[in-house]
């Protein structure tokens, strides 16, 4: 069974997407103030927790 042109086409987009989305997120994290990176992990659950409800209400 070949695969779709189109098909191809997106897995690639998407392939690229992920692999830029995490070369940046590294990237950020190795450049960060160890404090700033504390505070945003110490965030992490508040920051769940509001989304939840958010997501609740809707």
């Amino acid at each position: 069974m070949p695969i779709d042109p189109y098909t191809l086409a997106l897995l690639v987009v998407l392939g690229v997407a992920i692999l830029s989305a995490t070369a940046v997120s590294i990237t950020a994290i190795l450049r960060a103030d160890r404090t700033d990176v504390v505070a945003v992990v110490r965030a992490l659950p508040e920051l769940a927790a509001t989304l939840m409800r958010w997501r609740r209400r809707r």
